[in-house]
């Protein structure tokens, strides 16, 4: 194991009107981080993974959604989420049994009925992929856990390293990522360098500077995501 999961980073024109949206929908608390970013902390979170960091940035929305949440609805009808501000775009039909919607800056997620001893909230994060089974295969790898894979060719890790839900899903997609995601993950790393990752074949996009103390780097997808020095222990 390289790294383990650390929390989820959205982009945002508005990063406190979006932060609002989602803390509403999540049952979470706005924390406002300065500079114009919030963060997200869901009341009932098992652990600081759970929460959303909200960044403000300059570059408006374009393209499809590549990176999303699925979460679990607490009624049988999304009218609560709708109530907050989401946008409905495809209703459950023959072909999916959820419904797909899109938060205040058109970033769309999945929303699927209750089930018996499931809680409400987020359960699964899915990112587009172009080979499902090699891209799970990589973050097995790299934050441990153990790939499934499904008929449909999708592929998912279960178990990594500080992953907070139920499943990191990978779905086959026929187009190619082509522009920066507007959510990536962040990971924190077992060691005190990125070597073993670059080593493993994630692309490095940026150095830590005096203002950021990370790693900027991207996955055999292309999929930005951020690496983090271990946190000293107390």
């Amino acid at each position: 194991m390289i790294a383990r999961f650390k929390d989820l980073c959205l982009d945002a024109a508005d990063a406190h009107r979006l932060g609002g949206f989602w803390a509403d929908i999540l049952d979470g608390k706005l924390v406002d981080t300065g500079d114009g970013d919030a963060r997200i902390d869901p009341r009932r979170a098992a652990s600081a993974a759970e929460s959303i960091w909200v960044n403000t940035v300059p570059e408006p929305r374009t393209g499809k959604t590549r990176v999303h949440l699925d979460l679990r609805l607490a009624e049988p009808e999304p009218a609560t989420l709708l109530a907050a501000g989401a946008r409905l775009v495809r209703e459950p039909d023959a072909e999916i049994s959820w419904w797909v919607l899109a938060d205040p800056e058109g970033n769309q997620f999945c929303a699927f009925p209750p089930h018996e001893g499931a809680r409400p909230g987020v359960f699964e994060l899915v990112v587009d992929s172009a080979d499902p089974a090699a891209q799970a295969a990589w973050w097995a790898r790299v934050a441990g856990g153990r790939v499934e894979t499904t008929a449909e060719g999708a592929a998912s890790v279960v178990g990594a390293a500080g992953f907070p839900w139920d499943h990191w899903v990978f779905d086959p997609v026929p187009e190619r990522k082509r522009v920066k995601n507007r959510v990536h993950w962040d990971v924190e790393l077992t060691g005190t360098e990125v070597t073993a990752l670059i080593g493993a074949g994630a692309t490095l996009l940026r150095e830590p500077t005096p203002a950021t103390s990370w790693w900027v780097l991207a996955d055999p997808e292309g999929n930005e995501f951020c690496a983090f020095r271990p946190r000293p222990i107390q």
